[in-house]
């Protein structure tokens, strides 16, 4: 009896060590990820980055600050902005920034997620104050380049690298929206008229040309006028005939004119 008691008490001895170590290791044990840098504090100093690994470290002496390294999309809501000529234009931002320098990103900033979204703030309401609506709408396509270009300086200092920005939303008040609508309809309708007047012009220019041809060549009328009754057969037409001359009438394809001499008057009544 004496021999299981003994041999239940090390069990329970040896389960509670192992508990204690697991517990123990969780604490001395820092695991870093392939998406993660570590910043490794020896006594509150920073000492160097950790690449991806296991590393041990008395929490007491050494602390081991992970830092996410993937690409991570932020999105500015709508800011209401005056452009240069004082209309007030809503837009929004949608960015890709990554962290390159994750030493500089903590060292240097408090919050650089709060940095960077401070500074596409500042760059969209910098792009739209210095435009005229006009340019906005004819340049929009360049905002982008020009968002990246002012943001992604000044997000450098913090570590970030800027990747991508883009305008998610510009949206202009209800009454330009309808300003901007009857323009574009007006653009139309004038388009549509230089449209007609082109083939209004086209068409006199043509018939001037086949003016100045029959002038020259005045048998290109009755070419003309052929082509036309093969096209439309059972016409009667009369061609040229000198004066004095009897017209013979055609009638179809298939009538043959009658070419007999008239009937000569009987001697005699």
């Amino acid at each position: 009896m004496d021999l299981i008691f003994r041999f239940l008490v090390v069990a329970a001895l040896a389960i509670l060590a192992l508990a204690v170590a697991a517990s123990l290791g969780s604490k001395f044990r820092t695991t870093i990820f392939e998406y993660e840098r570590g910043l490794r504090f020896s006594r509150g100093r920073f000492t160097r980055v950790l690449d991806p690994g296991v590393y041990w470290s008395l929490p007491a002496l050494v602390r081991i600050q992970r830092v996410d390294v993937r690409p991570t999309r932020i999105v500015v809501a709508g800011q209401e902005v005056l452009s240069a000529d004082g209309v007030a234009v809503k837009g929004s931002v949608m960015a890709t920034y990554q962290v390159v320098e994750p030493q500089k990103a903590v060292l240097a900033s408090d919050d650089f997620r709060a940095a960077v979204y401070s500074e596409l703030q500042l760059a969209l309401r910098a792009v739209i104050s210095e435009a005229r609506i006009d340019d906005l709408l004819q340049q929009r396509a360049e905002i982008p380049a020009r968002l990246k270009a002012i943001a992604g300086e000044k997000v450098r200092p913090f570590g970030v690298e800027l990747q991508d920005a883009s305008m998610r939303d510009l949206t202009f008040p209800g009454e330009l929206k309808k300003i901007f609508t009857q323009v574009v309809k007006a653009r139309q309708e004038g388009l549509a008229a230089l449209e007609k007047a082109r083939g209004e012009t086209a068409a006199l220019r043509n018939l001037a040309n086949a003016a100045q041809m029959v002038e020259r060549n005045p048998a290109l009328i009755q070419l003309r006028l052929l082509q036309v009754l093969a096209q439309q057969p059972g016409n009667t037409v009369v061609l040229g005939m000198p004066p004095g001359g009897t017209p013979i009438p055609v009638r179809g394809a298939s009538a043959a004119p009658d070419l007999s001499p008239p009937d000569e008057p009987s001697e005699g009544r």
